[in-house]
């Protein structure tokens, strides 16, 4: 894999992203707001979820109460959530080809709340 910097809800941050079609995951990301490495496996599940449903043109259902909902079956791919700051600089020390060279480490300083107001 290798590291990218990205943007992630109007914040600067990290991704991993697959070189090889042999890699195990399709991507992983870092979460800045909350100090969360974001696993995404190319292991997939079945998941149910409430759906909004729709008429034979592809439209929402409404109701009395707004749009119908109908439970689907979903094949999603597996997350892992790593919380644990050292798991994940091993995690990306073992897989990124570019660890060495990307300085990942200054998008997983989170900003303690006040500091800036502190600041100015």
């Amino acid at each position: 894999m290798m590291l990218v910097q990205a943007t992630w809800q109007e914040s600067q941050t990290f991704r991993m992203i697959p070189i090889t079609e042999s890699c195990p995951y399709v991507e992983c990301i870092f979460d800045p707001k909350t100090a969360v490495f974001v696993i995404i496996s190319k292991i997939k599940r079945t998941s149910l979820q409430m759906l909004p449903k729709l008429d034979e043109y592809g439209q929402p259902v409404t109701g009395a109460k707004g749009h119908k909902e109908e439970r689907n079956k979903l094949e999603v791919f597996q997350e892992f959530y790593i919380e644990d700051k050292t798991a994940v600089e091993s995690l990306i020390e073992l897989f990124a080809i570019n660890a060495k060279k990307f300085d990942y480490k200054k998008f997983m300083i989170v900003p303690e709340e006040g500091t800036a107001e502190e600041a100015k």
